[in-house]
Formats: C-alpha cells, structure tokens, sequence
C-alpha cells in the first residue's frame, strides 16, 4: 500500500515564501506523476503542480513563475511556493498516480495572511 507523508505549510504572510515536501512510500511503478492539489471549504480540489517520472511539469496557471515544482529525490518532491497571495490559502494535497495506484496524502494547510 503506498503511503504519502507531507510536511511544510502553516501561516505565512502574503508575499512570502513557504515550502511543502513530500515522500511516497510502497510499491510504485514507473512511470508515475506526483504532485499537489489543493481545496477550499467553498471549492473543488484543483491540481497545483505535477510533476513525472521523466521530469515533466504542470503547473496551474495562476502559480506559473510563482510556484516550482522538484523531485529531489526519487519519490520525493517538494513545491517551492514564493510570492505568496490570499487567494493561496488552502489545503495542500500531495498526490501520486502510477499504473493502478491513485493515493493521497492527509493534506497539510497554508494559510496566506496578511
């Protein structure tokens, strides 16, 4: 069964920076694409950054040049997150998709405050 453990958010000021990391643990193939999803109470889970395997990213268009994306490790990524705006604060979830397996992490907040 493969596990998800996150770490990073909390309170941060508008402007500044923050960073999420996460390592997947378990049986996973390749390839595979990790990233994060976020939620509101008041939205549906959006995906904020992915990135494969091979190294591809995806980003959503409202964090491009603001957010990165890494894997730094096999399994193991890490979302840089600068310019901080209101509009960020959310749940972050890490997720990872690979062959029959589709996990999620427990989410870990950002709050976005000025």
């Amino acid at each position: 069964q493969v596990q998800l453990v996150e770490s990073g958010g909390g309170l941060v000021q508008t402007g500044g920076s923050t960073k999420l990391s996460c390592a997947a643990f378990g049986g996973i193939q390749i390839p595979y694409t990790m990233g994060w999803y976020r939620q509101t109470p008041d939205s549906q889970r959006e995906l904020v950054a992915t990135i494969t395997s091979s190294g591809r990213t995806n980003y959503l268009a409202s964090v491009k040049g603001r957010f990165t994306i890494s894997e730094n490790d096999a399994l193991k990524v890490s979302l840089e997150m600068n310019s901080l705006k209101a509009e960020d604060t959310a749940v972050y979830y890490c997720h990872i998709e690979s062959g029959t397996t589709n996990s999620w992490g427990r989410g870990t907040q950002v709050t976005v405050s000025s």
